[in-house]
């Protein structure tokens, strides 16, 4: 069983690990589009797949590409350097180039003799109808309105979005099934209680078409900005509203009222006049206020109305403005004050206000309780009427939608909830806020900004004195060309920087959250064995997790409890070679201790791999430390058990260990000497002594021998250093091999990934004998940080490892002791033999004996 203290750490991972967190611009997306997918298939020319998976969620691609408010494009990562990606521009782009009927999902589950009313074709009833008929309900929608849309169809303007993209794209739910009742008045033909009566379950989806004037004066000169923004759309033949406008308003609508009507017949000069001081102030899209300001509408910004005169015929006669010298008190309430002797006058013939519309409740007063607001009273999460269990609410009449994009994700909502409650399931169960209105991610991330050079693409329009004559639309959207530059502009945002690095982990997982969640809810006793022996134990996913989440120790755990299950016999066949191995290093026939002739301070302690690499060099440097310091050293030729420690056999490791520790005992010595970087972080580990590396002794205290000072000056040869991952905590290690070579005098370049961030050469975790193919993998990828072909390492097995990569590869023990290195010496040396290695042990024990 596995300690509580990894169970907690799996936990901890599962908690924390960003791998599936989705990026800002989908969690920023109320119906939580897959932009990051749909962008990348855009850019890889696969635009029908790309238009597919925005149909995942949104079956109204083009328009929602034209008039989206696109809150996914504030959340965008590179926002920071106010350049977003143009979200909506491309799914406009991929809607306009590759939608086609034969594409749209025509599926719906088999009829379950439900039915629902819809009150409301706007967004938030269409996308209701939507769900709930692919659910095999009868949905039969109502609408009050001549046209399906809603606010979309009689709301905004027709140059922003064309009437027959619209009808098109929502002709997808007719043909669905859905029945639509269209011209038909909730309250006078047909009331609200024979709707409630008559169907299983209704939605409420109608929307704030009601105006509001902000004045008591009396004319017909003087309008709301539904009522007209939708007889411009409706009746805009008909409509004549005089030669001059004004606008009121800092808003969006008040955009959409001041470049409608500039495009009236007879209208001659369009006004806008609001609250705020400046353009920076107005509560309008800067894109809106653009498109108006070069349509040239007047702005007028910090004016309100003080008075109206009219003529006796009820025409405008005349206004005053006077200006606003703030708009809130000293709490922060919005409470406008005027300096009533600043002012100014103007001649209109039409006033439009754009100051907020309502929700009319009057159909359903017997049935519904509206708020303050004029909105519905409903459960804010389920969206079901605080009145009738039957009764959903949704989109602008239940409070919470702002934009269309969030109305329609209201009318999913509303349509789960409805179905829930029609199968007499809980209302809530399973769901959570998150999934239904929109959260923040918890995904973070740096950009690397000089990676992002290009700004944004903007969209080209037609030109400004020309679309004001009509109603075609005024952006022409994106070229091929365009679109795929955009599109490349995009991160990709997600975490899984450790999938990234790690070359075993995407074998088996997706992301260490997805992983650690199958071990705790499956047990590490029913995962695949192989996962906790592929790790390398670099700690390279911890260095580059944001978060630092240690994911080896959980392996190594791992490890020790699938051998102890076993019996504490090994697991993987491929190591019972290794433990045999490991066996006769620790033998007598391999080892030795030298008997000092008094109590030293230091004992030399080479290990395994650099005696069977060169005995000669393990000679010279115990003859270098016996030169310097005298009777205060003494040697051990004995493996420190670091191996049995890495295949999982950890009542082995404490046994082959404690001979080690020991036999270091024994001679009284206080301090240990290692060159081998696993033999200095296990007896940091295991033992009461001091433990210094050679580097450092050498560099604190005793100094390189002097014949090799100085020796490779001259020598064109320029090395790279690879730095152990065991020790990449040690920076004195890293300092002094680099001073080491200074001294000597030869040339360095660093190559890539070093010092603390340095990669494992392949040899962790015995990877190399449990996964030769992923070994070689890992090996290679390391070459490959190299910049020049020779590179020195101090741990014995990275030398060898990376000699097996094809590197010109050196211990940094043979420039010290051995020639000086140059070109003409300059040999890739074969890979020693395992009978090599052997005679090389035994010839260093006898090395070590003669010594004494």
């Amino acid at each position: 069983m596995l300690k509580e203290e990894v169970l907690e750490n799996m936990k901890k991972i599962v908690s924390e690990c960003m791998g599936e967190e989705n990026p800002a611009c989908v969690t920023a997306c109320p119906m939580h589009t897959d932009v990051k997918e749909y962008i990348r298939l855009l850019r890889e020319g696969k635009g029908e797949e790309a238009l597919l998976k925005v149909r995942e969620k949104l079956f109204l691609p083009g328009t929602l590409g034209r008039i989206c408010a696109h809150p996914c494009e504030g959340k965008c990562k590179i926002n920071e350097i106010n350049s977003p990606m143009s979200i909506a521009g491309l799914k406009r782009y991929i809607a306009d180039n590759f939608d086609k009927e034969e594409l749209w999902d025509m599926t719906t589950e088999n009829n379950n003799n439900k039915s629902v009313a819809i009150i409301g074709a706007g967004p938030s009833g269409l996308q209701s109808a939507l769900d709930l008929r692919r659910k095999g309900y009868k949905v039969t929608i109502f609408e009050k309105l001549p046209v399906k849309g809603g606010m979309m169809a009689v709301g905004i303007p027709e140059y922003r979005l064309p009437r027959e993209l619209l009808s098109h794209e929502i002709s997808y739910i007719e043909k669905l099934g859905v029945e639509f009742k269209m011209n038909c008045e909730i309250g006078k033909d047909i009331t609200m209680e024979e709707i409630v009566n008559n169907f299983d379950s209704v939605i409420v989806a109608v929307g704030k078409h009601k105006g509001r004037v902000g004045t008591c004066v009396d004319s017909p000169a003087i309008l709301n900005a539904s009522d007209f923004l939708r007889d411009a759309s409706l009746n805009r033949e008909s409509l004549n509203i005089g030669k001059r406008v004004l606008v009121i308003g800092g808003g969006d609508v008040a955009m959409d009222c001041a470049r409608t009507s500039i495009r009236l017949k007879n209208v001659e000069k369009v006004y806008s006049t609001c609250l705020e001081n400046s353009f920076d102030e107005m509560t309008a899209s800067k894109h809106e206020v653009k498109g108006a300001y070069d349509e040239g509408i007047n702005f007028l910004h910090g004016y309100g109305i003080k008075e109206i005169s009219l003529n006796e015929d009820k025409t405008l006669k005349n206004i005053t403005l006077q200006k606003c010298d703030s708009l809130f008190d000293k709490n922060g309430n919005f409470a406008p004050s005027f300096d009533e002797n600043n002012t100014k006058d103007l001649e209109v013939d039409t006033i439009i206000f754009a100051i907020g519309q309502a929700v009319d409740g009057e159909f359903a007063k017997d049935f519904l309780t509206q708020r303050r607001n004029s909105t519905f009273e409903c459960d804010p999460f389920t969206l079901q009427s605080k009145n009738n269990e039957k009764i959903f609410i949704t989109g602008d009449a239940s409070g919470e939608s702002v934009i269309v994009i969030q109305a329609m994700a209201t009318g999913r909502r509303a349509a789960e909830s409805a179905h829930r409650f029609m199968q007499n399931l809980d209302l809530c169960e399973g769901r959570e806020i998150e999934d239904t209105k929109g959260y923040d991610t918890k995904l973070r991330r740096d950009v690397n900004w000089d990676d992002i050079k290009e700004r944004r693409v903007e969209i080209n329009e037609l030109d400004p004195n020309e679309r004001i004559k009509s109603f075609v639309e005024v952006s022409k959207g994106y070229t091929e060309e365009q679109a795929l530059f955009e599109a490349n502009r995009c991160r990709q945002c997600e975490c899984k920087l450790c999938m990234k690095e790690c070359m075993m982990l995407k074998e088996f997982t997706s992301c260490p959250k997805e992983l650690f969640r199958n071990y705790l809810e499956k047990g590490y006793e029913h995962m695949d064995k192989m996962i906790a022996f592929s790790c390398n134990e670099c700690s390279q996913c911890t260095i580059k997790c944001p978060k630092d989440l240690d994911l080896k120790s959980n392996f190594i755990e791992m490890r020790k409890e699938y051998i102890k299950d076993n019996g504490n016999k090994q697991v993987i066949p491929a190591f019972v070679d290794s433990d045999r191995i490991q066996m006769m290093e620790c033998s007598s026939e391999y080892c030795v201790t030298i008997k000092p002739k008094k109590k030293p301070k230091y004992i030399f302690v080479p290990g395994c791999t650099v005696p069977a690499y060169n005995p000669q060099l393990v000679d010279k440097i115990y003859k270098h430390l016996k030169e310097v310091l005298g009777d205060d050293v003494t040697a051990m030729l004995r493996c420190c058990g670091k191996v049995t420690k890495m295949i999982g056999q950890s009542d082995d490791f404490v046994l082959r260990n404690k001979i080690a520790l020991d036999e270091i005992e024994k001679t009284g010595a206080d301090t240990i000497i290692t060159i081998c970087p696993s033999c200095f972080v296990t007896f940091k580990e295991t033992s009461n002594k001091n433990v210094i590396a050679y580097w450092d002794l050498m560099k604190e205290k005793i100094g390189l021998p002097k014949e090799s000072i100085g020796k490779g000056k001259g020598s064109p040869v320029v090395f790279n250093v690879h730095d152990s991952c065991v020790t990449r905590n040690m920076s004195s290690h890293h300092e002094n091999i680099r001073w080491i070579l200074t001294e000597l005098g030869y040339k360095y370049e660093e190559m890539h990934n070093i010092k603390e961030n340095t990669r494992c050469c392949g040899v962790g975790g015995m990877v190399c004998t449990s996964r030769p193919e992923l070994y070689k993998e890992i090996y290679t990828r390391r070459a490959n940080d190299c910049t020049q072909d020779s590179v020195i390492s101090y741990c014995g097995s990275c030398r060898g490892t990376l000699e097996a990569a094809g590197k010109d590869s050196l211990h940094i023990l043979d420039l010290i002791f051995g020639d000086v290195y140059t070109e003409s010496t300059f040999d890739k040396r074969s890979y020693t033999s395992e009978e090599e290695m052997w005679k090389n042990r035994a010839k260093s024990k006898e090395l070590f004996i003669k010594s004494e």
